[in-house]
């Protein structure tokens, strides 16, 4: 059975950026590159003839800029969009705001040596667009926050290291320390996700009132933007959102992410918990990895600690999960049909880790829940 090419569309003012991308994505045999345009007023006529499966844009163009085309597209037609853009380089406040309007992914370019750079990043942006052609965003032009685009750049193929590299199992594979500790008044929340995560975070976040119970998230996103992708939530939510910072208390009201470069732990004092920031291997592919941070839970919090895994690719934190369940955590999946890529939660719940499988929207209460012990 032939699968269909994903048809692709670049738009950028480049003629390199167009000739390099176009290069690299036409060798590969599923893809098909059906346009190459210097603004998006010439996209948009290409466009209205054959409808991309994906979209390369640039954000700095003349007639048109392409975040306002972005907007444009996601608000009429939802297209997966990936882009490739220097000012994602430069600072991520343009990242950031294409991510909040609906891009996919993030890969950033260089002022300097861009032809040797995109030659040299071939296999990524054609691992970029294979991603986003696979991403669910029948939701985007309704304005849903549900799911839609992820904070991920594209990362060339490392070894898979599993959560070991990073910290040990606790006797009896997850079901140690955490299983036996007795129920505190001290709960919270850990959750895991990627690619769709950015807007699904801001739908169940924006959703808890100023009394939520301590949440702790790992959110796979490059260093320079889990900072200012927390202040973003910050200024919308109830809750104080905030990067994590080593020794952090998890405390209720409060929402601690992951910084991007950096594991995050929860560590037991007592009856309290901290967060402990650390350098690491890439778990996963991954750092943070979300089974560092659901590990470190079934081990020091079992049944105190709630899991939640939500849109990602991939499988980081299904058996982080699992390690959690075991432990007596509570663990909830996101369901399938809210999910912008069903990886990491389809993964967690083939393996037995999830407890619940809750649509997006059922989340948020889910998370009360859980601080009144349910």
């Amino acid at each position: 059975m032939n699968v269909p090419a994903i048809r692709v569309m670049i738009v950028d003012d480049s003629a390199v950026v167009r000739q390099v991308v176009k290069q690299a994505l036409a060798a590969d045999p599923s893809i098909q590159v059906i346009g190459a345009a210097s603004d998006p007023l010439f996209a948009l006529e290409h466009m209205k003839k054959q409808w991309p499966d994906v979209i390369v844009l640039d954000i700095e163009m003349p007639r048109m800029d392409g975040l306002t085309f972005l907007r444009k597209v996601m608000s009429e037609h939802p297209t997966p969009v990936v882009i490739c853009s220097s000012l994602a380089e430069r600072g991520s406040d343009a990242a950031m705001k294409a991510l909040s309007a609906g891009a996919v992914s993030i890969i950033t370019k260089p002022t300097m040596g861009l032809k040797q750079f995109l030659e040299d990043s071939s296999n990524d942006i054609v691992q970029a667009v294979k991603a986003a052609a696979r991403a669910n965003v029948r939701h985007l032009g309704g304005g849903l926050a549900a799911a839609n685009q992820a904070a991920v750049s594209a990362a060339a193929v490392r070894p898979k290291l599993s959560a070991d590299a990073v910290i040990s199992a606790s006797p009896g594979g997850g079901l140690g320390s955490g299983a036996g500790m007795v129920r505190t008044t001290e709960r919270f929340v850990a959750i895991g996700t990627s690619t769709g995560g950015t807007q699904a975070l801001e739908a169940v976040l924006t959703r808890l009132p100023a009394v939520a119970p301590p949440i702790v998230i790992v959110q796979h996103m490059p260093e320079r933007f889990t900072a200012m992708f927390a202040e973003r939530l910050n200024s919308l939510c109830a809750i104080e959102v905030r990067e994590a910072r080593h020794g952090d208390r998890v405390i209720p009201g409060r929402a601690l992410i992951a910084p991007g470069g950096k594991h995050m732990m929860v560590a037991r004092s007592g009856a309290q918990y901290t967060v402990e920031v650390v350098d690491g291997p890439l778990v996963n592919r991954h750092r943070p990895s979300v089974d560092v941070l659901f590990r470190s839970c079934a081990k020091f919090a079992g049944r105190n600690a709630t899991g939640i895994i939500m849109t990602g690719m991939g499988d980081d934190g299904a058996r982080g999960l699992k390690e959690m369940f075991d432990a007596g955590s509570p663990t909830i999946a996101e369901d399938e049909s809210t999910c912008v890529v069903f990886g990491m939660p389809k993964e967690a719940i083939r393996l037995g880790g999830a407890a619940q499988v809750l649509p997006l929207g059922r989340i948020p209460e889910a998370i009360m829940q859980s601080a009144r012990g349910g």
